[in-house]
């Protein structure tokens, strides 16, 4: 299971995100960002996000780490926004903390190259969980001490959101095509390579142990929160394996065009044109 501290004081919002989450400081010293079981978006992006996020660590790539966070409601009593003193009210017991990155900037295509084989990582990892949240438009990546850092995972394997029709989902293919790591050259083949075998059932069940079992009960079709975790692990074993052969990267269909700003480099048959 994650590790649990407690909140000790809400310092501020985060307005960028879409579910208001806040920075705040906790008992054991540290400083985190908070997502709310209260949020709008509902619990499946607290799962998604412990699921992908401690995932993503055990393949080595950078994520912050991820906490459990303990709530007291009284917190929000003092709060002056209406909003923020409702979501916290809403959120009492346990919620989900990732480590602030104090000084960190937003990734900046314009200021910051990436090497083919780590774009490849990442493209890889984001096909993997399908991650539909890494575009030009909202990179979610950070850059911390000159290094790429992975964050929001809320909004990935979308077939969590209908189990009933799961498999026809878990195989669907991914365009990246947007990917806010294209121009880089990713090199799918050789992640591929390295990563694929490292998601095995064993290493999938452990990520998925880490998820609390309140954010898992009455969902429907599943009996209990390890039913649940099984399906999860199931779904993304059966990605990992031969995902990396469906992966769209290059221009976008005619009837589909990118949207993405001129400094991205234009593809073509797959490879950056200069």
């Amino acid at each position: 299971m994650l590790p649990e501290v407690t909140a000790t004081r809400y310092v501020t919002p985060l307005r960028e995100g879409g579910s208001l989450p806040g920075i705040v400081e906790a008992d054991d010293l540290g400083t985190y960002v908070m997502k709310f079981t209260g949020a709008g978006q509902g619990r499946k992006t607290l799962v998604a996000e412990v699921i992908c996020g401690q995932l993503g660590r055990r393949l080595g790539l950078r994520v912050p780490e991820l906490v459990g966070i303990q709530l007291d409601p009284v917190i929000g009593l003092a709060e002056p926004d209406q909003e923020v003193q409702e979501l916290l009210k809403a959120s009492g017991g346990l919620n989900l903390g990732m480590d602030y990155l104090p000084g960190s900037i937003g990734f900046d295509p314009l200021a910051f190259e990436i090497g083919s084989q780590e774009a490849g990582r990442v493209v890889w990892f984001d096909a993997l969980i399908y991650n539909v949240d890494r575009s030009w438009r909202n990179p979610n990546l950070l850059v911390w001490h000159g290094r790429l850092w992975l964050i929001d995972h809320g909004a990935t394997m979308i077939w969590h959101h209908n189990w009933p029709t799961a498999g026809s989902t878990v195989a669907k293919p991914y365009d990246a095509s947007d990917h806010v790591l294209a121009p880089y050259g990713p090199d799918i083949e050789a992640a591929a390579a390295e990563l694929a075998p490292l998601v095995t059932t064993d290493l999938l069940a452990e990520v998925a142990a880490d998820v609390p079992d309140a954010w898992l009960v009455d969902e429907p079709g599943f009996a209990s929160p390890d039913a649940l975790r099984r399906a999860y692990v199931e779904a993304l074993a059966e990605r990992a394996a031969t995902m990396h052969t469906t992966i769209t990267l290059g221009p976008r269909r005619e009837d589909k065009p990118s949207q993405a700003p001129e400094w991205l480099r234009v593809w073509v048959d797959g490879k950056a044109a200069t």
